[in-house]
């Protein structure tokens, strides 16, 4: 298994008044190699605190996480974060910001790092923009880089923390349909995180379906359709089935944390 966690726990304490919230409890999960895994779940369930965690930007509570049976400890070069908000450098053109993560490790001689930097770009799109700043840039075009910049280091896991939230419904749907695109040259693993089950749908092999807060895995649901997927899947009415099946496992815990 690439990925195994058990018994995950994050508990956080307020340090005004000593008072305890339970964010992530008894959290057990297997993702499989090569394998595209989406979470879904309500707001306030713990799903980015969860994926903190397996990247080591978080220190559990209690439980363990495993990759490749090693366990995290901290963060590391197996594991690519893709943040949502982008967080690029603003002061470095798009080679210097998908250079920066090897730069870090300092493994490469400067004309390998750039040699490879500059096939990722050209891998999500971008070839010609390698002198641009994140300024210069639209939403989709800055999530390539921040993609790309995750792809640097080799990960064996791309964690994705709700990477297309900011964009426009049309940018959405095209980012999604690259994004499978890379994800089958790379033949990388993804937990990819979501609020919308229509995009977790679309993309996942396999959905973990999150309960309300303290976050645990309520169900995993296998995607049947074929692929490669087109867009256009989800105009079908087979589409529609796995989306009701989930909004119906969620919808009382999504109704509830409007009112939290």
């Amino acid at each position: 298994m690439k990925l195994s966690i058990r018994g995950l726990q994050k508990t956080f304490v307020k340090p005004t008044t000593g008072e305890h919230l339970d964010v992530v409890r008894d959290l057990d999960l297997d993702v499989r190699a090569g394998e595209f895994f989406c979470i879904v779940g309500s707001s306030g369930c713990g799903k980015t605190t969860f994926l903190r965690m397996v990247d080591g930007l978080v220190a559990p509570t209690g439980g363990e996480i495993h990759v490749d049976g090693r366990r995290v400890a901290g963060p590391g070069p197996d594991r690519g974060f893709v943040f949502q908000n982008g967080a690029l450098w603003p002061w470095r053109t798009v080679l210097r910001n998908v250079t920066f993560g090897l730069e870090v490790q300092r493994r490469l001689p400067r004309a390998e790092l750039e040699t490879r930097a500059r096939r990722l770009i050209d891998l999500v799109g971008l070839a010609g923009f390698e002198a641009h700043y994140p300024h210069e840039l639209s939403g989709g075009m800055r999530q390539r880089v921040n993609l790309a910049r995750a792809l640097a280091i080799d990960p064996e896991i791309l964690l994705m923390d709700e990477p297309f939230a900011a964009l426009d419904a049309q940018t959405r749907e095209l980012m999604q349909a690259e994004l499978l695109r890379i994800w089958q040259e790379t033949g990388k693993t993804v937990l990819f995180i979501t609020h919308q089950i229509e995009e977790a749908v679309y993309l996942a092999d396999r959905i973990g379906v999150f309960s309300a807060r303290p976050g645990r895995v309520k169900v995993i649901l296998d995607v049947k359709f074929p692929r490669p997927r087109g867009l256009h899947i989800k105009r079908t009415p087979e589409f529609l089935a796995p989306v009701d099946e989930i909004w119906r496992l969620i919808e009382a815990d999504a109704r509830r944390s409007l009112t939290m």
